[in-house]
């Protein structure tokens, strides 16, 4: 089983970047598939976006669709996400999720206990 530590939240204009980190441990990464969430201050956990095991399919929540871009590496154990076009109502405690899923599905749900591994989260906050 995986542990997953998030990184690379703070705090940015509206339009700036970011760009977080979900690490994994474990040696058999490429078969989990990860899943970026975020919860807003008040607010309930939203899906933000999905990639498969293998890297080759990826998942965007409307609301980010074309401003934020999910990636891995296999080879670091890592998945990334890219946030462009920041808004602030991206702001967010951000956490990824990884279950083993092998090299081809995707994880969309939002339920905790479909996934075997959850981050500790890292906050995103956006200056309007």
């Amino acid at each position: 089983q995986v542990q997953l530590v998030e990184s690379g939240g703070g705090l940015v204009q509206a339009g700036g970047s970011l760009r977080l980190s979900c690490a994994a441990s474990g040696r058999t990464f490429s078969n989990y598939a990860v899943t970026w969430f975020r919860q807003p201050p008040g607010k309930e956990r939203e899906f933000v976006s999905a990639i498969s095991g293998s890297g080759k399919s990826t998942y965007y929540a409307n609301s980010v669709k074309g401003r934020f871009t999910i990636s891995r590496d296999n080879a670091k154990n890592t998945v990334y996400l890219q946030m462009n076009s920041l808004k602030f109502e991206d702001t967010a405690v951000y956490y990824c999720a990884a279950d083993y899923r092998g090299h081809t599905a995707l994880v969309l749900s939002t339920r905790r206990e479909e996934y075997d591994a959850w981050g500790q989260g890292t906050q995103v906050t956006v200056s309007s």
